[in-house]
């Protein structure tokens, strides 16, 4: 019998997640979708795994003080994940976040010992949907923090290890998971991070691997498209910002836009279809991924990242009208 070494925190517990194959929502289709299960990180989120290496790599580069203060402005999931882990690692932790993002992220970093900095959205805006114009407001009070409290600022937008995370184990666990089948990927924009990380090892690996930018329908400016809908359902991401710069165009094979309403579906499909119980972009990154293999990739093999988990997001309308939706399906 082998010796079971437990781990010494749960930092380490992040990363190795398990991919499946959604088999039951390719019924009929030609082609296949392997998922990579980023909800069972520690947080529930992909995000555990930036949090990580940003802070770790801020600590090897010296830019970090026993003691300092890290800011972040987030949606919930990078919170999470720099919650953990600058609580097993001593340092306090500010999350700035709209107050359009579910309660659940607010909730859940607080009881992981964060600050949570609350910024009133845009008037007009609707919680539950995030704008440009609101992610800059957060990031404005974001800003003023990491100043007045000489804290470092853990900018998952621009910081090389959200970029780092994914290429050096995300992308690679990936391949190897899947023996290297993988021949198409599509991955929804929030900070480009995971694309952009993932998109590099695929290629690295095998040039001819499609990786494909999913981006909100009415918001996808990143395609060169004005942002006539920046108020969209799907958290996290969609910003309706032009400028992603962990996105490294020669990486991009095209780009796909996909809708509330497609993402909300097939959420709901992979709950009830695969057992899987996720969120708003994981939905998107499905979706769009169906697509494809009914369409332009028939008998492709299809890459997708279930971005986190559903749990977050049960005081939305993600999950509203299920129990009327089950009485219908069965006549009652």
């Amino acid at each position: 019998m082998s010796q079971v070494h437990p781990l010494p925190s749960v930092i380490a517990a992040i990363g190795e997640t398990p991919v499946v194959e959604l088999s039951r929502l390719t019924r009929g289709l030609a082609g296949r979708i392997l998922a990579k299960l980023e909800y069972l990180n520690p947080g529930f989120s992909k995000k555990d795994r930036i949090a990580r290496q940003i802070i770790e790599d801020a600590e090897a580069q010296g830019l970090l003080a026993r003691g300092q203060a890290i800011v972040e402005l987030t949606s919930g999931n990078t919170g999470t994940g720099l919650a953990i882990v600058c609580g097993i690692k001593g340092y306090h932790f500010v999350a700035v976040m709209s107050r359009g993002n579910s309660v659940e992220r607010a909730r859940m970093m607080s009881a992981l010992g964060a600050e949570v900095v609350l910024v009133d959205q845009l008037p007009g805006s609707i919680p539950g949907q995030v704008s440009g114009g609101d992610l800059a407001l957060v990031e404005e009070v974001a800003r003023r923090i990491t100043v007045e409290r000489s804290a470092f600022r853990a900018d998952q937008f621009r910081q090389s290890g959200n970029f780092r995370a994914h290429y050096l184990h995300t992308g690679p666990e990936f391949l190897r998971q899947s023996a290297g089948a993988i021949q198409v990927f599509c991955d929804f924009a929030g900070t480009g991070g995971s694309f952009a990380g993932c998109a590099a090892a695929f290629k690295e690996y095998d040039p001819d691997i499609r990786c494909f930018v999913v981006e909100q329908e009415g918001a996808a400016v990143l395609a060169g498209e004005s942002a006539a809908h920046p108020n969209h359902r799907i958290q996290g991401g969609g910003y309706a910002m032009p400028d992603l710069p962990l996105l490294r165009p020669g990486q991009v094979d095209g780009y796909l836009k996909v809708s509330d309403e497609e993402a909300i579906l097939a959420a709901r499909r992979l709950a009830r279809e695969e057992g899987i119980f996720a969120g708003f972009s994981s939905g998107a990154n499905v979706a769009v991924a169906l697509r494809l293999l009914s369409s332009t990739h028939r008998g492709k093999t299809a890459a997708v990242l279930i971005n986190d988990s559903g749990l977050k997001y049960l005081s939305t309308d993600l999950w509203e009208g299920l129990a009327e939706l089950r009485n219908v399906q069965s006549g009652t």
